[in-house]
């Protein structure tokens, strides 16, 4: 017994006459698994992934951090444990998050910076930077971006305590001020 072979099916426009949009569409549909996008309507009934939040799965937002830094045994967790230690400094009602699978949030009315380590550079990320005055020129990473502004820590290095405070306050009045972040003027800082 032998078993009939399976066509695939025919377009109900003929070829000729089918536009290059139809023939794409028609190719993608059956070469594409089930969507799977952010909009409600993409590939109905099949279960989103979600990731709970780390507040949500027990533990502490600041208690994540401190294990960051612990688990940094060496220059980065110090830095990294410096300038938190600053940031509470600057502004004693700052909210620690944890945010992106692992990344350290300092919000106040919005986010302030974030606190990310790499294996050169521990960097300080400020939401809004692009809008802050820097006169002490602490800012030297991110500097062609419209919006964020970072600090870029070197092994070795020294942080200007007064500069990053000041900083740090600036961009915690900028939240509590609800301006939103202006893009910087052309020509340099």
């Amino acid at each position: 017994m032998s078993i009939p072979k399976v066509r695939p099916a025919r377009s109900v426009v003929p070829a000729a006459r089918a536009s290059k949009s139809t023939k794409a569409s028609a190719k993608k549909s059956s070469t594409a698994g089930p969507k799977r996008s952010g909009s409600p309507s993409a590939g109905k009934g099949l279960p989103r992934k979600t990731r709970k939040p780390a507040s949500q799965e027990g533990e502490s937002a600041s208690r994540l951090i401190s294990k960051r830094i612990a688990a940094l045994a060496d220059w980065r967790g110090e830095t990294l444990g410096r300038i938190r230690a600053l940031i509470k400094e600057a502004d004693p009602d700052i909210l620690e998050e944890w945010k992106w699978m692992g990344t350290p949030v300092w919000s106040h009315d919005g986010i302030v910076c974030t606190g990310e380590t790499y294996k050169n550079v521990v960097k300080m990320t400020f939401s809004k930077g692009a809008s802050l005055k820097d006169p002490s020129r602490l800012f030297n990473s991110s500097l062609d971006g419209n919006v964020r502004r970072a600090i870029d820590i070197h092994e070795g290095e020294e942080i200007d305590v007064p500069a990053l405070k000041a900083l740090i306050r600036a961009a915690v009045a900028l939240n509590v001020t609800g301006r939103k972040a202006a893009p910087p003027k052309r020509g340099g800082r």
